[in-house]
């Protein structure tokens, strides 16, 4: 029975430590206990994952378990070290300074390091930065300041960096010079992170994440400029002002582009090429030049919070010859808006919408959203589906009067399905 009990133990060493690499450090040495078997075997595993949260968020022992696991570590490459470690822990930045030595002595392949809650970031020794075997670098709280010096990522192509801090306006530019196959780019923009606008200039990458959500960046001096002709995927939200300029970008095929700007032409403008667009805009008017045509839009997802959003809706589905999906959902607490502008319908649809699919979350039954949903039942010659997920506060009542009023609205397709959620 025990024999049959312990299969695992058969399995092969390789296999074994793919398993392993998948669980916490902390779990991967405990099963060192298991028998004779496994006692040595955690030392093999190839990828280290430190969390202080699974330590009971007692630092003397997480740092000390840490130290003890880098020194007993026998792999012969270390492919990946994440650590999480927390402000309690008083000589974090010492700490972290001797794991990434010896994680980039080790040639490690991806390197993740967070520390956070925190007010000061934790500065990274200067061995980080010449890594060749790097190929992911995330990186949460931590100072790039000694980056302004010699740089150089060959073999990177993953760089996170959420709310880091560099030495001055040119050390993310000169970073991102010197990696040479950089593919996936996220930054979160935190205070003080000594930056004004964001200069994002690589020509490999393919999908590019910008956020800024604190109102320290409130302001119209604060920005984003992009030049990524080869870029497929691109997710920016800034919910504080400023401004995003973008070169043009002929291979994106998704993007959400969630800002408040006075003026979103620039962005827009460039994104032709996308199949998949969510939006949440302040405006619709200068939402993106006058002749614009997304040619190639399949899916749209549209928050219904900023003012007037049923103009930027009525302007993207006469532009969008192609537009199949529709999802409409109110993401933010609603923005004020005039209780009495009017909605222009669409006029240049000789063949009515296009649409097969159309959903409506948080649907509150109001005149404008009843005109809108009427609309589109009946100019919706294609539509196979209609889902509305009336508000979660709206009364059985109410409930029951939306269903009621939309079920007797004239449809353009006779094989449309109008169900409620």
């Amino acid at each position: 029975m025990d024999d049959y009990r312990d299969r695992i133990s058969r399995l092969p060493d390789d296999f074994l430590l793919q398993i392993l690499s998948r669980l916490p450090t902390k779990d991967v040495v405990a099963m060192s206990l298991l028998s004779k078997r496994w006692r040595f075997l955690w030392t093999l595993v190839p990828k280290l994952n430190f969390d202080l949260r699974l330590h009971d968020n007692t630092c003397p022992k997480f740092t000390k378990f840490v130290d003890r696991s880098l020194l007993l570590h026998k792999a012969p490459t270390l492919e990946s070290l994440r650590v999480k470690i927390g402000s309690i822990c008083h000589n974090a930045d010492v700490d972290v300074s001797v794991w990434v030595r010896i994680a980039v002595d080790r040639g490690v392949r991806e390197l993740d390091i967070s520390y956070c809650p925190a007010e000061e970031p934790i500065r990274l020794p200067k061995c980080l930065f010449p890594c060749a075997t790097l190929v992911v670098l995330k990186l949460e709280n931590m100072s790039l300041v000694d980056a302004s010096s010699y740089v150089c990522f060959k073999s990177l192509k993953t760089l996170h960096l959420l709310d880091v801090k560099y030495f001055d306006e040119q050390s993310l530019p000169h970073l991102l010079s010197s990696c040479y196959v950089l593919e996936d780019l996220v930054v979160q923009r935190c205070p003080g992170d000594n930056v004004k606008i964001v200069s994002v200039n690589a020509a490999c990458l393919k999908t590019l994440t910008l956020h800024k959500s604190s109102q320290a960046f409130e302001g119209d001096d604060d920005g984003f400029l992009i030049a990524a002709p080869k870029l497929k995927r691109l997710d920016i939200e800034d919910y504080w002002g400023g401004f995003c300029y973008i070169e043009n970008m002929p291979e994106v095929v998704e993007a959400n582009v969630d800002v408040i700007y006075k003026t979103t032409e620039r962005i827009l403008g460039s994104l032709t090429s996308v199949k998949r667009l969510a939006l949440c805009l302040m405006t619709s008017d200068a939402a993106y030049p006058t002749g614009t045509v997304f040619s190639q839009l399949i899916h749209l997802e549209l928050c219904t919070c900023a003012p007037r959003w049923w103009d930027l809706l009525t302007r993207v589905i006469e532009d969008s010859p192609k537009l199949r999906v529709l999802k409409l959902r109110q993401k933010h607490i609603r923005r004020t808006s005039s209780p009495g502008a009017s909605w222009k319908q669409p006029v240049s649809l000789p063949k009515g919408l296009s649409l097969e699919t159309f959903k409506w979350e948080l649907y509150e039954g109001t005149q404008k959203q009843k005109e809108v949903a009427k609309f589109i039942l009946k100019h919706g010659v294609r539509l196979k589906k209609v889902i509305v997920s009336p508000k979660p506060s709206s009364s059985l009542l109410e409930k029951h009067e939306m269903l009621k009023e939309l079920s007797s609205a004239p449809r353009g397709s006779s094989t449309c399905k109008l169900l409620f959620d």
